[in-house]
């Protein structure tokens, strides 16, 4: 099956095919690592992981990129404030950032391109664009991009800047406010901040040459699909491919996936509106990790999402319906001789349903809704005694395709919890923690067997109270037990 796309470049839902016919590229925008990331980041993320689980479930191989930004002005501000070289100040972050897409069940890249390793890529792309007279120095030894030498300048952000004069800029960035010319390719020093000393002179990348030089490098200088939030179309992605197509005068990226805003509660997320959170934050609430991936991938990527955490609640719920239905499938002895055609009907709807959705521009609302259809149909008939081994293999099935999208069917959430709760006791900020998520710090899943078989031990010697105690112990520190005629399953809150 081909995915059909809504490509911002053009405005249209087109079919996505890679153009060698053989591995799509696709340049993913990563993140700055001057601090951790908040759950916007993570929804642009989110929605670029479902894009390619979605190509590979379709059987398309994915060449994917993702750039790690270790120098800008945040990081080289931050790093001064904490006293230390940006080399030391940016692993701390960039570990933090892989450890919440684990968490969050979001693949890694096939590459991982970080701006510091790729100097001398973005300095010969500079120098392609002053032998054309496109790139400029100035007096202080910066050099800019001249956007009236690119007719081109605002077709992705459909901005109108036809009235640009030669040397006007649009871009105004933190490293130089009081100008108001162009945008910045390479930056010279300020006193005592890091530099590198090249054929431009001394000084370091600006942000948009960077994300060019590492995406040509990586995927030629023609790709496929470039991706990213909607924050970063304009001037990021504009000034990507006026610099990109002015040097090498060919498309850069045929197709644009941006990934809209995050709301919260109805407002802009800002850390001044105390609405401002990290994925951290949310676990350390109590939250599970695979109700958030389940929250943020539930509205398709072109509407904007309102997280609430009502909201969140809900897809807590969900994700214990899906869990306690995909449970009972594996763990019931179903008779083998029989089969209920309208489940085994039911199955393939759900399944055609489900890829014919993400074919669709990615409406992963629609896909999510089939395999809901599903569960209720499968359940009444499990509940009606009418179900059968070779109906449940059927449902089995179309199960494993929604769970290489969208990852919620295996129970990963307390060791996400757990490891939460170890950071911030090394990084002195437990009071972040809920009570009911802080009583779980003292209990390791080892401990959690240990004491469930001796509740076990205590009912089969009809010691009750012990057993009583037990359970109420372990619902004291968020352990909820969950008897059942295959055993004892534990979960916590």
């Amino acid at each position: 099956m081909t995915i059909r796309l809504f490509n911002t470049l053009t405005n249209s839902i087109e079919e996505l095919k890679p153009a060698d016919g053989e591995a799509l590229g696709i340049y993913a925008c990563g993140p700055t690592v001057y601090d951790y990331g908040h759950i916007g980041n993570f929804r642009t993320f989110l929605h670029v992981d479902v894009l390619r689980r979605t190509l590979e479930l379709f059987g398309t191989k994915v060449r994917h990129v993702m750039n790690i930004t270790d120098v800008d002005d945040k990081i080289i501000r931050n790093a001064a404030a904490a006293n230390l070289p940006i080399s030391e100040y940016t692993p701390r972050f960039e570990k933090a950032f892989f450890e919440d897409l684990n968490a969050l069940s979001v693949a890694h890249p096939s590459k991982v391109a970080r701006a510091t390793e790729h100097i001398n890529e973005m300095v010969t792309l500079i120098m392609r664009l002053a032998e054309q007279d496109i790139a400029y120095k100035t007096e202080d030894g910066s050099w800019y991009f001249r956007i009236a030498k690119f007719p081109g300048y605002g077709k992705l952000s459909k901005k109108d800047f036809s009235g640009i004069a030669d040397g006007a800029r649009v871009d105004v960035d933190e490293y130089d406010k009081d100008s108001a010319r162009d945008f910045a390719l390479w930056k010279a020093p300020k006193p005592g901040e890091y530099r590198w000393e090249t054929e431009l002179g001394p000084g370091r990348p600006g942000w948009h040459i960077e994300c060019s030089a590492m995406a040509m490098e990586y995927l030629g200088e023609s790709f496929d699909l470039h991706a990213g939030g909607e924050d970063l179309m304009f001037p990021h992605h504009e000034n990507e491919i006026a610099q990109s197509e002015s040097a090498t005068h060919k498309s850069f990226a045929r197709h644009w996936f941006h990934v809209r805003f995050l709301l919260v509660e109805g407002r802009k997320m800002s850390k001044s509106e105390g609405n401002f959170y990290t994925l951290r934050d949310l676990l350390l609430k109590g939250y599970k990790a695979s109700a958030i991936r389940f929250l943020l991938t539930s509205v398709p990527y072109r509407q904007q999402l309102n997280f609430t955490f009502e909201g969140l609640a809900a897809e807590t719920g969900a994700v214990e319906r899906l869990r306690t239905f995909y449970q009972r499938l594996k763990n019931t002895k179903w008779p083998e001789d029989g089969s209920n055609a309208s489940v085994v009907d039911a199955a393939a709807v759900a399944r055609q349903k489900f890829h014919a959705a993400l074919a669709n521009d990615l409406n992963t609302a629609e896909a999510r809704a089939a395999i809901f259809d599903l569960v209720r149909t499968v359940n009444a008939a499990a509940d009606a005694g009418s179900l059968f081994k070779g109906d449940v293999t059927a449902v089995l099935d179309v199960l494993a395709d929604f769970d290489k999208i969208f990852v919620a069917l295996e129970d990963n959430d307390s060791k996400w919890t757990r490891f939460a709760l170890e950071w911030a006791e090394r990084e002195g900020c437990l009071d972040k923690a809920s009570p009911e998520v802080l009583a779980q710090l003292s209990l390791s899943d080892a401990q959690i067997d240990v004491l469930i078989e001796e509740r076990n031990q205590a009912r089969r010697t009809r010691n009750f109270a012990r057993a009583d105690a037990i359970r109420k112990e372990l619902l004291e520190k968020g352990i909820i037990l969950e008897d059942s005629k295959d055993g004892v399953r534990w979960k916590r809150k």
